[in-house]
């Protein structure tokens, strides 16, 4: 009878969950539907079809960071609707704890999260990119992808013929393609030379192809060039180093990121804390129904529903708080990656287990 009761718990809240991320997911695609329809407005002739094809491969993303409120709302659903139907009163009545309760929740969602970190994690990061090239296609031009800061992207570069900085306003594959990019040159002596100004550049073996380019030299009257190559002595993987975000990159590829960044000489602290944290994801979603059951498993006829919903609600907040405060103290290499990385999991897991040790056994 536990068996089938445990079975039982776990495909209610497998299908709770389901819902919850259903209901998310198509909220946040109406949104950012909206939000790129209105961003696209200045554009003729955009097809409502391929702004919504962009929307769709973008969202996965969007979803894969607040996956553990999903679990979180998922599991104090099915736990207060567990008790409004009396379910946890008659398990109760037959010998079940609220371990056993719990348990089935716990299972399915480190199954959740072993799935989300191994499979939907590398197809979220594959339709991101292809929603930077969608976008790319709606504009009409390069000007969309990883959006830069105000001062742009920035990399230097040495070859054969000197060195050179490379300034970029946006960047897509990973760095490989640039737009509105501006090229300082200088000479083995450090001399400058020349200012190069053009639409795009794609790394290609040993240089970067400019088209649309526009040479400014010290003396000498402005030249245009349809194509123009700049050496450089820099591979795809250190430009995307350079350029990539820790979140547009698969977790299969993270070890290589690492690897090759920290040959490079390059900091790899946003990549290890990436790794980490696909790598805690199950403990984290695991710990998000631990949380959940501190503050649903009461019963539904004692009252005060809606403290116990505002409690597990602040606690995932007070839980997301500590996560984005240790995020951000590792990417400054004050934390060590694996300790930001692990940390808000184990918290919430010992408050959720300490919650139902003095609830359910005193």
């Amino acid at each position: 009878m536990t068996g089938t009761l445990s079975r039982y718990f776990g495909l209610r809240f497998l299908t709770t969950l389901v819902a919850v991320l259903a209901g998310v997911f198509a909220l946040v695609i109406l949104l950012d539907y909206v939000e790129t329809m209105r961003r696209m407005s200045d554009v003729p002739n955009v097809s409502a079809l391929l702004v919504a094809k962009t929307s769709l491969f973008r969202v996965p993303q969007i979803a894969e960071r607040i996956l553990p409120f999903c679990v979180l709302i998922g599991a104090m659903s099915c736990y207060l609707g567990l008790s409004r139907s009396l379910e946890l009163v008659v398990s109760r009545a037959a010998g079940m704890s609220a371990w056993q309760f719990t348990a089935p929740a716990v299972i399915v969602a480190l199954v959740v999260g072993v799935f989300a970190t191994t499979v939907y994690n590398p197809l979220a990061a594959v339709l991101q990119e292809k929603s930077k090239r969608l976008e790319a296609e709606i504009s009409g031009n390069a000007q969309d992808g990883l959006r830069a800061t105000v001062n742009g992207f920035w990399v230097s570069q040495r070859s054969n013929d000197g060195q050179s900085i490379i300034n970029a306003t946006t960047s897509r594959e990973q760095g490989v393609l640039l737009s509105n990019v501006t090229a300082f040159v200088f000479d083995h002596g450090g001399q400058f030379t020349q200012r190069i100004e053009a639409a795009t550049a794609e790394l290609e073996p040993g240089h970067w192809r400019l088209k649309d380019a526009r040479i400014y030299s010290p003396g000498a009257p402005p030249t245009e060039h349809e194509s123009y190559l700049l050496a450089t002595n820099l591979t795809p993987e250190q430009v995307r180093e350079t350029f990539s975000t820790p979140e547009t990159v698969p977790f299969w590829q993270l070890p290589y990121f690492i690897t090759m960044a920290e040959r490079a000489g390059l900091t790899a602290a946003g990549y290890r804390l990436q790794y980490q944290k696909l790598l805690a994801r199950p403990f984290m979603l695991a710990a998000m129904v631990l949380l959940a059951a501190a503050f649903s498993l009461r019963f539904f006829r004692f009252g005060g529903v809606q403290k116990m919903i505002l409690g597990g609600v602040g606690s995932g907040f007070l839980l997301y708080v500590m996560s984005k405060v240790a995020d951000d103290l590792s990417r400054a290499e004050l934390l060590p990656p694996i300790v930001a990385a692990w940390m808000p999991a184990v918290v919430g897991a010992m408050i959720g287990l300490l919650a139902l040790l003095y609830l359910e056994d005193g």
